[in-house]
């Protein structure tokens, strides 16, 4: 099972992971919020720490990705028509990664932020670190 790590206090990661949750029909993927302790112990092997990071992260098959990497990797996962999109893994990661960072760097002026990270609904929870 992989990992993702998100920022719990963003609108637009939250959404995100909705989406990825709707579409991700053999729950192969599992989620923490960059807030948690539980994304501190994933994030501890490779170095890292969740203040460090601005970006949705992946853990899958003992390798950390990060930004369009992760985002493009994720999507590769769920159902049609979305594997497609791992194509854009052909166009350099710094042409991927600075559409990225604009977004990431803008997401709460454009998508707004919580004051606290939102629990799963129960149904949910057990897909949640």
């Amino acid at each position: 099972m992989a990992t993702i790590l998100f920022d719990g206090l963003c609108n637009l990661c939250n959404g995100s992971v909705r989406f990825i949750i709707a579409n991700d029909r053999a729950a192969r993927f599992r989620f923490a919020s960059l807030q948690s302790a539980a994304a501190r112990a994933a994030l501890a092997p490779f170095g890292r720490s969740p203040e460090s990071l601005e970006s949705i992260v992946l853990i899958d098959g003992g390798r950390l990705f990060e930004r369009s990497d992760a985002a493009l990797r994720i999507a590769a996962e769920l159902r049609a028509p979305w594997p497609l999109a791992r194509a854009f893994l052909a166009v350099p990661s710094e042409l991927r990664d600075a559409v990225y960072d604009a977004i990431a760097r803008n997401r709460y002026r454009l998508f707004g932020k919580r004051d606290f990270c939102a629990l799963p609904a129960p149904d949910l929870a057990r897909r949640f670190l």
